[in-house]
């Protein structure tokens, strides 16, 4: 290199900075994301459940602290401490006319004061809307995956309690029960329980309260869990209601059951079975299929001489479905992606992560986090519904939609008597944002 050559400088700035910025907001998303709320109609209808009397006390509508907890859900917000600080966005204050940010402990005093009845109405609301979202799907025939899940806590909250908690054994927690519409992927049915509630504890009336939900359309379902709802009444109601289902097995002695079996070799490494069973406590016998798959093998001593021996690992279904055990089973392999959509429902939109000490106050705001689930889902997918290419959006995961087009920095600009906000006009996901929200609000 030329030493006499003229280089390029290194320069930088330096900026000073304040914490002084008003209307800004770091949320610009949620602007056409309300507009489809007040398309819907969510926000009068809430309104009319849970009116709010006029006094001098009363700073906020119950249908303000409903909708600032739902756009916390969706933007990743929780904690009533952040969720106070979430509606001091100039952004959120306009789109919900709030006149200051909701105080901490107005959140859960305000929700107590609904009580059971609040989160009984609001459970009415969205089985109500459920129900709507099936019925213009122009779905027929659905498949519905039933799972539990433990939230664990940390304290001493009304209703939790030590129970199953593979996470953290011995800790007290709350144990929901979920089904999901796999087509469309939405809850359709949740029950938010205590903590020592076994896992099909109550699954025969919440079957029940899933069938009212389902519009009449809907002509064929199939239900699929696993072993933790292997019970003879459930197969009675699901025969009775005319659903076909697809259950693991959960038998104390299952391991000496199968040895008993003849297996036939469907391949060098898998094996299947099928037989008949009857508990004591069935209306009837029922036919068990069982699949056994090699996994690789270890070297036993038999007098005196070492052999291979294989290991087996063994899996077995009681279905109504009259299918080969080894495509049983490749059907139940296909519901491990609603454990996903439980992770989406609990880590993503944060359901049952803000906490009271009043037990229906916290099966409220559970339900809440499980409605911004639903409208996330459903968001995207009447977009895949208008055009072929939005199924890339109804296949991300809330945390990645919530990345470019909720979490989206503006500055927010009164004029006239309309606000506008003014987003970076380099933004790398512009064209998919201007797309998606006049898809949303077509």
């Amino acid at each position: 290199m030329n030493k006499n050559k003229q280089k390029i400088a290194y320069k930088t700035k330096e900026l000073k900075h304040s914490f002084t910025g008003t209307k800004l907001t770091k949320f610009a998303g949620l602007s056409p994301i309300m507009k489809f709320i007040n398309n819907a109609q969510i926000g009068v209808e809430l309104n009319k459940i849970f009116p709010t009397g006029k006094t001098s006390a009363t700073k906020f509508s119950y249908v303000q602290i409903i909708l600032s907890l739902i756009l916390a859900s969706l933007s990743g917000v929780h904690r009533a401490v952040r969720i106070s600080n979430f509606t001091s966005d100039s952004l959120v204050q306009a789109l919900l006319n709030l006149k200051k940010n909701l105080n901490k402990d107005v959140i859960g005093e305000r929700l107590k004061l609904l009580g059971q009845k609040g989160s009984l109405l609001f459970q009415e609301y969205t089985f109500e809307k459920v129900s709507q979202w099936i019925e213009k799907s122009n779905l027929t025939a659905i498949t519905i995956d039933c799972d539990s899940t433990v939230q664990t806590v940390y304290g001493n909250q009304e209703g939790a309690a030590k129970g199953y908690n593979p996470g953290k054994k011995g800790a007290k927690s709350y144990h929901s029960l979920l089904a999901f519409i796999s087509q469309m992927r939405i809850v359709v049915n949740n029950r938010f329980r205590t903590g020592s509630a076994y896992t099909s504890n109550g699954i025969l009336s919440f079957i029940e309260q899933t069938a009212a939900i389902l519009p009449a359309k809907i002509k064929e379902v199939f239900f699929r869990a696993d072993s933790g709802f292997f019970d003879g009444k459930l197969f009675d109601l699901l025969e009775e209601l005319r659903w076909d289902y697809l259950i693991k097995v959960k038998l104390k002695n299952l391991n000496n059951l199968l040895l008993q079996q003849q297996w036939k070799a469907v391949s060098t490494e898998v094996s299947t079975c099928e037989f008949e069973y009857q508990s004591k406590q069935w209306s009837k016998k029922r036919n068990l299929k069982a699949i056994r798959t090699i996994t690789g093998y270890t070297e036993k001593d038999y007098f005196g001489e070492k052999q291979k021996v294989p290991i087996y690992a063994y899996a077995c279904y009681c279905s109504s479905l009259e299918l080969k055990t080894e495509e049983l089973h490749e059907k139940y392999t296909e519901r491990s992606t609603s454990e996903n959509w439980i992770e989406q429902v609990k880590n993503q939109l944060l359901a049952g992560r803000t906490l009271t000490n009043d037990f229906h106050a916290n099966d409220l705001l559970w339900q809440l986090g499980v409605f911004a689930y639903n409208r996330s889902v459903i968001m995207r997918y009447k977009i895949m519904e208008k055009v072929s290419s939005g199924i890339k959006y109804w296949r991300e995961e809330h945390n990645t939609f919530r990345d470019w087009f909720i979490d989206l920095p503006a500055k927010i600009l009164n004029g006239g008597r309309q606000m506008k906000m003014k987003i970076y006009e380099n933004y790398y996901f512009r064209d998919d944002w201007e797309k998606f929200e006049k898809l949303l609000l077509s």
